[in-house]
């Protein structure tokens, strides 16, 4: 089954935002606050990860209604570490997305506050969720908090700042990003073949093919803050090495980058052709990782 990409990605971003939006929007919190978690959600993302949790999920069922606030929950995780990561504690940055980041336009307590509003809230859409069964929320919530938690997300981001300034191996280099980005990628595609019920071999082939993805993603991204544009991009380009961060083309060079990038992408269509999926998103969906300019 062949499918319109760019169809598909604008038809479901408009579904999500539109949730995600309606969601802060009905929150009785205080008005400062809840700008703050508005203005860091509705600044221009590309909606990737819930996309590819409706893809994963749509590979195998219909009806998206259910796996919408499970979508939801991902993208406010997201964009918490977002916020987070663009402290002066953490990266420095003072634009994302073409944008003035969190904390230059609310200041650093509010935007520390906005994150931990968007992590917190993220597990109440998924617990109240009414399309959910009990156990489908307690599995949810339990590989949600793996993956942006201690041994997840946060794991990869603690060692990206140890890397900092040094060195590090391929392996290394792999393991810090198979945590910081593939943990978030890898819920995505688990969570949404797990509610539509696929069974234990196709999942354990979709989560080898997630990893994979997430590490097209990163080099992908890296060989973008070489070669990218920076209009596109909403950062300039560098920015990374600039912030002495460890990235495949410092290791590799670009074209072992490149090189690399191209053999995670035989690996993960490999890993995706077992999994014995009913429609071509996932697949279309590599491609658009592998080849993306922004």
């Amino acid at each position: 089954m062949q499918v319109n990409l760019a169809e598909y990605i604008n038809k479901n971003k408009k579904i999500i935002e539109n949730h995600l939006y309606r969601s802060i929007e009905a929150m009785k919190i205080p008005k400062n606050l809840k700008d703050s978690m508005l203005y860091s959600l509705q600044a221009g993302g590309k909606r990737l990860r819930p996309i590819l949790l409706f893809a994963s999920y749509e590979s195998y069922a219909d009806n998206i209604e259910k796996v919408l606030n499970t979508a939801c929950a991902l993208e406010m995780i997201h964009t918490y570490s977002l916020i987070h990561d663009d402290l002066p504690a953490m990266d420095d940055d003072d634009y994302r997305r073409g944008k003035l980041t969190n904390h230059k336009v609310y200041g650093e307590a509010t935007a520390i506050l906005a994150g931990d509003a968007l992590l917190t809230h993220s597990f109440e859409l998924v617990t109240n969720d009414p399309l959910l069964t009990d156990k489908e929320k307690v599995f949810i919530v339990q590989l949600l908090s793996r993956a942006s938690g201690a041994s997840g997300m946060v794991a990869g981001q603690i060692l990206d700042m140890e890397a900092e300034n040094k060195q590090v191996s391929l392996e290394k280099m792999e393991e810090i990003h198979r945590l910081k980005t593939g943990k978030l990628i890898s819920f995505a595609i688990t969570a949404g073949a797990y509610l539509a019920n696929t069974n234990e071999k196709q999942v354990e082939h979709l989560s080898s093919f997630a990893t994979y993805l997430g590490l097209i993603f990163q080099v992908q991204d890296d060989i973008l803050d070489v070669t990218g544009d920076p209009e596109k991009l909403g950062k300039p380009v560098g920015s990374d090495s600039g912030n002495q961060k460890s990235t495949y083309p410092n290791l590799l060079g670009l074209e072992g980058a490149i090189d690399i990038k191209n053999k995670y992408v035989v690996l993960a269509k490999e890993a995706l052709q077992k999994a014995e999926v009913r429609a071509n998103y996932l697949e279309a969906l590599t491609e658009y990782f592998t080849e993306r300019d922004h």
